[in-house]
C-alpha cells in the first residue's frame, strides 16, 4: 500500500499531513508527487475531488524548502479559474507548508488590491492567482515573475472555457522558459492538448480516470418536473427528508437569485454565490453555509469551483447542466472521503436531451422517481391524444370517414383559398 512516507516527503510536510488527518495518498497524488519531485513537467487529467491540489502543492513545497533563498521572491505561480478555487489552493499551501516558513498570497478580482500588493512588497514565495487580476497587477508594475521556477495551471480547461486564453499567454510570456510546468485539467480536449504542447517539455502524462459510475458513493436520481414546479418540489424534498445542508446548482446567476428569493418566501433560508456577488459576500455565504447557519447554498457552475464542504449530504441539480462533464463535477461535491451522498436532478421536458447526454457520458441511466409534480417525457401522450392523431391522419393515412368536413379540401376553390367551418376565407401566402 502506498503511503505518504513512501513518497519521500520530508518530515515537516508529513507532520502537517498528520495534523490534517491524511494518512493515504489518492491515486493522482501517488502518481504525481514522485514525478514533480524528479523535476519533470506533468500533463495531468483528473476530476474534481481527487486530491489534485495536494498532488502539486506537497512536492512543490518540498522542492522549495530544500533549496531555500535568503530572500522571498516569487518562485511558484499557480493560476486558477475562480476566486473560490484560488482561495482553496492558498489555504492548502498554508496548511501543508506551515512548518516550512514559506510565504504565499492569493490574488483575485472583486476586492481591493491593497492587501495583495502589500503582501507582494513584503515578499512572497508562492502566488496563487486568477489570470485577470494578476495581469492587472503586472501591468501596474506590482508583480515580477522573472524569478518563477514552478508554474502550475489548475483546471486549465475551465480557464479556457472562461475566455482566459489570451491573459494566460501574456502572463506565461513573462515567466522564464527554464521552469518546471504542471498542467492539470478535467477534460483533455484538443484545444487543451494544443495549449499544453506549447507549454510543456517532455511531460509525464498522469491520467486518473473517473471512478466507475457504480463505485461512486452517490445515490443518484432524477425527477421529471416542469420549470414552474421545480421550486415547489425542492421545498417538498427539503422538508420531507429534513435536509440540513445541500448545494443547489442553477444554470444562470439570475436563476440563482430568483430561487433564493422564492425559497425565502416559502420559509427556507438560502443564499446564492455567483460572479455578480462581491468576494466578501461570497466568502461570508460559504463560511455561513459550512457552519450550517442556513441549509441551502445556491451556486452556478463557475462560482462552485473550489467549494469543498466536508460530509455534504445532498446535491441538487435544479437545472440540468449544458455540459455532461459538469454533471460529474457537480455530484462530486458529495460522496467524498468514503461518506455516501445523494444527488437529485430536476429535469424539464426541454432538458431531456441534456439528460440523455449525461447518460451517454456516464454510461448509466439515472433512475427516475415518480412524484406529485411528475411530468411525462416528451412523446408520452395520453390515450385521447393518440386517438386524435389517428382520427386526423397523423399516424395513419387519412380516412375520409374520420375527417371532419371543415378539414376536407374543396377542389372548387382556387389555390390560396380554403373553405373553413362553413365560411369562405381567403388565405394569402407570402
Amino acid at each position: 500500500m502506498t503511503t505518504f512516507e513512501s513518497l519521500n516527503l520530508s518530515p515537516l510536510i508529513l507532520t502537517a499531513l498528520g495534523n490534517k488527518g491524511y494518512m493515504k495518498p489518492t491515486e493522482v497524488q501517488a502518481k504525481s508527487i514522485p514525478v514533480v519531485l524528479s523535476g519533470r513537467d506533468i500533463f495531468g487529467s483528473a476530476q474534481t475531488g481527487t486530491g489534485k491540489t495536494a498532488a502539486f502543492a506537497l512536492p512543490l513545497l518540498q522542492l522549495m524548502n530544500d533549496s531555500r533563498n535568503n530572500h522571498h521572491a516569487v518562485r511558484t505561480l499557480v493560476l486558477a479559474p475562480t476566486r473560490e478555487l484560488a482561495l482553496q489552493i492558498e489555504e492548502s499551501f498554508r496548511d501543508y507548508g506551515k512548518n516550512t516558513g514559506l510565504k504565499c498570497t492569493v490574488i483575485y478580482g472583486g476586492v481591493s488590491q491593497y492587501k495583495q500588493t502589500s503582501d507582494i512588497r513584503r515578499g512572497v514565495d508562492i502566488i496563487i492567482a486568477t489570470p485577470g487580476r494578476l495581469l492587472d497587477l503586472m501591468n501596474q508594475g506590482h508583480v515580477n515573475l522573472s524569478t518563477v521556477e514552478f508554474l502550475v495551471l489548475d483546471e486549465a480547461d475551465r480557464m479556457l472555457d472562461m475566455g482566459f486564453i489570451d491573459d494566460i499567454k501574456r502572463i506565461i510570456s513573462k515567466v522564464p522558459r527554464n521552469r518546471q510546468t504542471l498542467f492539470f485539467c478535467a477534460t483533455p480536449t484538443p484545444a487543451i492538448r494544443k495549449l499544453a504542447s506549447s507549454l510543456l517539455r517532455s511531460p509525464e502524462f498522469v491520467e486518473v480516470r473517473p471512478a466507475s459510475h457504480d463505485k461512486i458513493l452517490v445515490n443518484e436520481s432524477v425527477y421529471f418536473v416542469e420549470g414552474g414546479n421545480k421550486n415547489d418540489l425542492l421545498c417538498h424534498l427539503v422538508r420531507q427528508h429534513s435536509i440540513l445542508q445541500a448545494l443547489v446548482f442553477t444554470r444562470t446567476r439570475r436563476g440563482a437569485d430568483r430561487l433564493v428569493k422564492s425559497l425565502a418566501g416559502k420559509g427556507i433560508k438560502a443564499q446564492a454565490i455567483h460572479g455578480e456577488k462581491s468576494q466578501g459576500n461570497r466568502q461570508r455565504a460559504l463560511a455561513d453555509f459550512k457552519s450550517r447557519k442556513f441549509p441551502l447554498l445556491v451556486a452556478t457552475d463557475v462560482a462552485s469551483r473550489g467549494i469543498d464542504v466536508k460530509e455534504l449530504s445532498h446535491v441538487f441539480n435544479f437545472d440540468i447542466p449544458d455540459q455532461a462533464d459538469s454533471y460529474v463535477h457537480r455530484i462530486g461535491r458529495t460522496g467524498r472521503a468514503g461518506v455516501s451522498g445523494i444527488a437529485i436532478s430536476f429535469c424539464s421536458s426541454g432538458e431531456r436531451g441534456l439528460l440523455r447526454n449525461i447518460h451517454r457520458y456516464t454510461g448509466k441511466n439515472i433512475p427516475v422517481i415518480e412524484h406529485t409534480f411528475h411530468s411525462k417525457p416528451a412523446g408520452e401522450n395520453n390515450q385521447t391524444q393518440f386517438i386524435q392523431k389517428q382520427r386526423f391522419g397523423q399516424n395513419h393515412q387519412r380516412d375520409s370517414k374520420f375527417t371532419p368536413d371543415r378539414f376536407k379540401k374543396d377542389h372548387s376553390y382556387k389555390p390560396g383559398e380554403r373553405k373553413f367551418a362553413g365560411k369562405d376565407r381567403k388565405v394569402f401566402y407570402k
